[in-house]
């Protein structure tokens, strides 16, 4: 599975640039709308910072954003909370560009990045004050042992914060079922955990004081303006993979972007924020 992601990685840079990334953050998550009028830039700072609000970050707090992408939460983190962030991706196309722009932001002594897998995080016990885990968890095939990997390289007292896609339910029905696997498989996910899968996750790998809050209705307007774009562009691409010119990888982002909000309405999955904490 870690091969599909950095296949998918690589060949989805192009339409993360186009149709997502902003400059200003290079971040590949949701947007949080709690304000009127939010803009997509401000929408994608904004999910920053209320993550970073509930793992109380502070000045010096070591960070490991495990699933870092091209690195732009980690150098905001850096710059804005003052944090030393170490970012991991299986991706070694998005290490390089995340220490690019680490150096051209002027925080690469504070915001540094590695080839590693969170599955088999390559620090040891008590490492860190922080595991910061966004939209990246949905990657893995085994959630309750990467659960157990996050507490292990947490300092005791140590905060965990995630945010993922989590499925509202196991029962769905055909046609449901039939939303989610084509979505899962676009975007390289094995699968969801339910809210309470995740609680239970967390808290059986020793973490206390777990809650999972539903955050759908800010990240909804997000949501929907991915879907949006994407199914403007969906003949275009329908065309352009029938042609060869774009691969089945790249057809099957295009798709999944829309499968995730006609899922989204049907109800079969949401938005979570968790955060938990290491014991002392």
């Amino acid at each position: 599975m870690s091969q599909d992601v950095v296949r998918y990685y690589d060949q989805t840079w192009a339409d993360y640039r186009v149709v997502w990334l902003s400059r200003k953050n290079y971040a590949f998550h949701f947007g949080y709308h709690d304000q009127d009028g939010m803009t997509h830039r401000r929408a994608l700072v904004r999910n920053n910072e209320v993550m970073a609000d509930a793992a109380q970050i502070q000045p010096g707090d070591r960070v490991l954003d495990a699933g870092c992408g091209v690195g732009g939460t980690s150098c905001w983190l850096a710059e804005h909370r003052q944090a030393t962030v170490v970012g991991i991706t299986l991706v070694p196309n998005q290490v390089e560009r995340a220490r690019a722009i680490a150096q051209r932001r002027g925080v690469a002594d504070r915001a540094t990045f590695e080839v590693a897998d969170y599955s088999h995080i390559p620090y040891p016990d008590a490492s860190f004050d922080v595991v910061w885990v966004q939209e990246s968890l949905c990657h893995s095939a085994e959630k309750a042992a990467t659960y157990r990997e996050f507490h292990r390289v947490l300092r005791p007292g140590g905060r965990l914060v995630l945010a993922e896609y989590m499925r509202t339910t196991r029962v769905l029905s055909a046609r449901d079922q039939g939303l989610v696997r084509g979505w899962l498989a676009g975007w390289m996910m094995p699968d969801l955990d339910t809210f309470d899968e995740h609680r239970s996750n967390a808290a059986a790998a020793g973490f206390a004081s777990v809650a999972v809050r539903d955050a759908t209705a800010f990240t909804r307007p997000s949501l929907r303006r991915l879907f949006v774009r994407s199914l403007i562009l969906y003949p275009l691409a329908v065309l352009l993979h029938l042609l060869r010119v774009r691969s089945a990888t790249q057809h099957g982002n295009v798709r999944a972007s829309v499968l995730q909000y006609l899922a989204l309405r049907r109800g079969v999955w949401g938005y979570g924020i968790l955060q938990a904490t290491r014991p002392c």
